[in-house]
């Protein structure tokens, strides 16, 4: 072999095609595009559309429910905490809260705040102040001498009707006196 004999394999490289060239190179006049309408002239942007058929989005069946009243709870085990105090990246001391678990990297997301759930094991005393709790994760701190505060978090629905003006008892009310 000489370097004047060096080749690429065949088919290895490919020139590009050159579309509305002429005759001769099979795509010319029209250029690949048919006759007249819509998609053979500039700018078209018809994703998803079947010609007038009912789209293949639209005929699936629509399954499952995002309820709008629903809570949204960072959930954390208590197992995880013990092993992100162990690492040393939350302190023990003072009482944890959504804060301090979001710093540590514990809670994403969570809006109406952290529920503290009982999977794993607790031996360091802690104090927490969370929006929920399991009845194991109440019972696995008090185990290892700390204590679980629940505070009471007011749903988005309900900070809507006070808005408004009225709380959702109390519209419940109304409507049974009526």
């Amino acid at each position: 072999m000489k370097l004047n004999e060096i080749r690429d394999n065949p088919g290895a490289r490919k020139s590009r095609v050159r579309v509305g060239r002429g005759i001769g190179s099979g795509l010319g006049k029209t250029g690949g595009r048919g006759q007249k309408g819509q998609t053979s002239r500039s700018g078209v942007s018809i994703f998803g559309f079947e010609g007038g058929q009912m789209p293949l989005h639209m005929r699936i069946p629509k399954r499952g429910f995002n309820n709008p009243f629903g809570s949204d709870y960072a959930e954390v085990n208590v197992g995880a905490i013990q092993k992100v105090i162990d690492a040393g990246k939350l302190d023990s001391n003072g009482t944890i809260d959504h804060a301090a678990l979001k710093a540590a990297g514990l809670a994403r997301g969570g809006k109406d705040g952290v529920r503290l759930l009982g999977k794993g094991t607790l031996s360091a005393k802690l104090s927490f102040v969370v929006a929920g709790a399991s009845k194991g994760a109440i019972e696995a701190v008090e185990k290892a001498g700390g204590s679980v505060q629940v505070i009471e978090v007011v749903p988005a629905s309900e900070k809507a009707a006070a808005k408004k003006g009225t709380t959702r008892a109390a519209a419940k009310k109304a409507r049974a006196k009526a």
